[in-house]
């Protein structure tokens, strides 16, 4: 049985869609992933031209709140905010035997510059959510078989 992981970040735009595309991506057989936001936004547009790069297409997600996933009667299994520390004190607890983490990123909705140097900026931190994804899944599913 997939194990259900909910990605939380401030906006539900940028990095809580890059990890749950990632687990979705190489993990699926063991884990299904969301996100959500504490105030959905809109989707960032230089995310998805990044994922786009890697082939990976997120350009039909949407944006999701907290407060629905919880009015949702779904059960996490694991919720991991990807937003800095005091944003993710802000997350709400979930009932059930949800295990807490947090891996904090870089908002890529705060990049300043050209296109190009935001989006550089952004692929830096696509790439380092990719490489904690894997790692995870890694251990996880190791502790799954």
């Amino acid at each position: 049985m997939k194990r259900n992981v909910l990605f939380v970040c401030i906006h539900n735009s940028a990095r809580s869609q890059m990890a749950e595309a990632f687990l979705n991506h190489e993990c699926d057989d063991q884990f299904e992933a969301h996100s959500a936001g504490l105030e959905p936004g809109r989707l960032n547009p230089m995310v998805v031209e990044a994922m786009n790069e890697i082939g990976i297409d997120i350009s039909g997600h949407k944006t999701k709140s907290v407060s629905d996933m919880m009015n949702s009667g779904k059960t996490f299994n694991y919720v991991i905010t990807v937003c800095d520390e005091t944003s993710a004190e802000r997350c709400p607890i979930f009932p059930g035997g949800t295990t807490r983490l947090h891996w904090g990123f870089p908002d890529p909705s705060g990049f300043l510059g050209t296109h190009e140097e935001k989006l550089s900026k952004t692929r830096e931190v696509r790439d380092a959510i990719k490489e904690k994804v894997t790692r995870w899944c890694e251990e996880n599913c190791e502790a799954a078989k």
